[in-house]
């Protein structure tokens, strides 16, 4: 089960200056490559005299082992998107692109001096970053009767949850987004406050709500 999570919130621009070559880091939210990959497009156009725009993303929480990447952009392999990576996960805060922009002073800086000026860039960048609070939402569906549907109600919303549709019939069906952190509680205190007569069941493929007087096919 999934559990909340920081996530970025704000953009920032910062720019950190190593032996006259400019590091510009670019930080924006981002939940996907999709996303970083536009992102990338615009920071590449801001700055199309740059000798570099390397780049790190990740696309769920900080700690996920899945669904990151990054690119060093032309700079010797492992010097740039790779410790930019590992500040950002470092941090804590997911669903993050990074892009750092760097102009080439005149000095080279050598394989430890670039992985200290692309991690520093953005370690510094991220000083400046707000975040929220990511709550993972799941779909489900219920039935129950009409002399219920007051103390249902009171219990999803006290817990986070709350309702996207609503039919009536027989009795009130409802499609509803719940908090995944508090599911199990949520289906404990609804299966108690009806006798075990109301239970939460998975969102069907056609996205529609039965009438309660009806069985599902």
């Amino acid at each position: 089960m999934s559990t909340s999570y920081l996530v970025a919130k704000s953009s920032v621009i910062e720019e950190l200056i190593v032996n006259r070559s400019r590091f510009i880091c670019y930080l924006a939210p981002s939940a996907s490559i999709e996303q970083t990959k536009v992102f990338l497009k615009h920071v590449q156009q801001l700055h199309p005299q740059a000798s570099h725009h390397c780049y790190a993303y990740l696309a769920e929480r900080a700690d996920s082992r899945q669904h990151y990447g990054f690119s060093d952009d032309g700079e010797p392999s492992g010097t740039a998107g790779k410790p930019m990576l590992t500040v950002l996960q470092g941090h804590g805060v997911g669903e993050i692109c990074a892009v750092v922009v760097r102009y080439f002073g005149g000095t080279k800086l050598g394989t430890g001096g670039l992985q200290r000026a692309y991690s520093g860039s953005v370690r510094q960048a991220l000083a400046l970053l707000t975040s929220k609070i990511k709550i993972p939402m799941v779909s489900k569906t219920l039935a129950c009767q009409y002399s219920q549907i007051t103390d249902v109600l009171h219990v999803i919303e006290k817990l986070g949850g709350f309702v996207i549709e609503q039919v009536f019939s027989d009795g009130v069906n409802l499609q509803v987004k719940l908090p995944e952190d508090n599911l199990d509680i949520i289906a404990k205190k609804i299966k108690t406050i009806s006798s075990g007569s109301i239970v939460l069941h998975e969102l069907d493929e056609s996205n529609e709500l039965t009438p309660s007087n009806e069985s599902p096919n």
